[in-house]
Parts: C-alpha cells; structure tokens; sequence
C-alpha cells in the first residue's frame, strides 16, 4: 500500500511541474540599447498574455544569427531591413522578416567639424565595417552632390567601391565595427564617425545634441523582428510583435530616447 502511494505522489509531482512549466516562452536575442530596454518594458505586457519573454543581450551583430538558426532563440531584435536582406540573399540564412517595430537614425559625428560643408578636402570618413549600412551612409555625401555613384548602382546596396566621382578625395575607411565606432570617435580617430544610434546612445552620445547630422525619419533602415521562416505563424510570435508596436511601447519609446529611436510607422 505504501509503495502504491509513493507511486501515486510521484506521478502526481511530475504532472504538476508539467503543469507549472505549460506557460508559453519566448527567447529573443537583442542589442543592449534599445532593443534589449524594449523588451525589458515588453516584458508585463506579454505575462498578461501568458507569455514569458526571455531576453538574450548580446553586444554583436553576429551572435544573434548564430543563436536563430541554432534554434537557440525564437527571434532576434537588433537588425534593419537591408541587414536582413543581406543575411537571405547573400548569406544563406533561411529567416522571416516578421515586422517593423522602431528606426534608430544613423548619424554623423566630428570632433573638428559641424557641417559636411566645413569638411575640407581629403578628410577622413570612418564607416562601420557592416556592409548593410554602406549605402545608407553614402546617402549623406550623394544627397548633398559630395559625390557619386557608378551608374545603375542601388544605392541602398553601394558599397564604397562604387563610388564615381570624388571631388573632395574623401577618405572613405570602412574597417572599424559598428560596436566599437563610438570609441574611435571619442579617440578623434577620423574627420567624421558615422555611429549607431543604439551604440552611440549606449555611449553616452545624445544623438540629437551631438550629431552633425542625422539620418531622416523616413529612412527604410527601420528595426524589425526576426525568426527562422519555418515559425512565421507561430502565434507567440505574432503576440509579441503587437505588443512591441503597441501604443504603450510606442510612449515608452517616445519618452525614454529623445528623438534617438522612433516608432515605426
């Protein structure tokens, strides 16, 4: 008879802690600033909706693939939408694209220099070494006729060696990480930095302060969530971008970053 009990309270033990663990989990991998502050914020929203969001904060843009495509994580929070584009068509990685949920303009830094028009001829430009945000930051000097691009070349995809003409032989270094750009612009390293929001704000950088200039809020370079396309109608998943673009995440947003990050639209 005790025997009989003992195996009716183990089963009983196990079917509890079945029970106890049957709340759905999420593990998303993020940058520090903001994406890993966002979901922190997320976090009592989603438990609201039987959701326990687990946060990997990493300081790279490559770990975040790894861990995706390891099934490690459910989803990562730290990319644009040229980045992502980059990872299907040239990299391989079989990923969705599951929405849009906040830009972080991109902008440029100077030591010596308030303006493009102060630059003087051969400065230094020192550009992140991820390929994705090439194009987005020529766009500063192709918008103000600074230079140009070979013909037919997209100019969301130029990279430097696709530049045409360069009257004022700027000098385009395009080796330094985006992670570690703040501090080469706290070393006076080049001319001009052209920093990360997250990063910079991670810095002590306040964007809108200390930019010479910033990108425009009508950029396609907005931060989206992304999983492996074989989740793209995984239910959670979906909760979990609504609630990154709900309007209490948007106010959060709003109120916390000073024009750093915005709202996607």
């Amino acid at each position: 008879m005790k025997r009989i009990l003992f195996l009716l309270t183990f089963v009983s033990v196990l079917v509890l802690s079945a029970c106890g663990n049957n709340e759905d989990k999420l593990t998303v991998v993020a940058t520090p600033v903001p994406h890993a502050e966002i979901l922190e914020e997320a976090k009592p929203l989603l438990e609201e909706r039987g959701i326990k969001l687990d946060v990997k904060v990493v300081n790279d843009y490559v770990t975040p693939n790894k861990l995706l495509e390891s099934e490690d994580a459910d989803a990562t929070f730290f990319a644009h939408i040229p980045y992502f584009n980059n990872l299907v068509e040239n990299e391989g990685f079989d990923f969705v694209n599951l929405g849009a949920v906040h830009l972080e303009p991109i902008g440029a830094y100077s030591n010596d220099y308030d303006s493009f028009d102060a630059l003087p001829d051969g400065a230094k430009i020192f550009l992140s070494n991820n390929v994705a945000d090439e194009g987005r930051i020529l766009k500063f000097f192709t918008d103000r006729d600074l230079i140009t691009l070979k013909e037919g070349v997209d100019p969301i995809t130029a990279r430097v060696e696709d530049i045409d003409e360069n009257p004022h032989n700027f000098d385009f270094n395009n080796t330094t990480a985006p992670e570690i750009m703040a501090k080469a612009y706290e070393n006076n390293e080049a001319d001009v930095f052209f920093i990360n929001a997250n990063f910079a704000i991670d810095a002590g950088i306040t964007p809108a302060e200390d930019a010479i200039e910033l990108e425009s809020a009508d950029s396609e370079y907005v931060n989206i969530v992304i999983a492996r396309t074989a989740d793209e109608n995984n239910e959670q998943l979906k909760e979990l971008l609504e609630v990154l673009r709900s309007e209490e995440i948007q106010k959060f947003i709003e109120e916390n970053y000073n024009g750093a990050v915005i709202p996607a639209e």
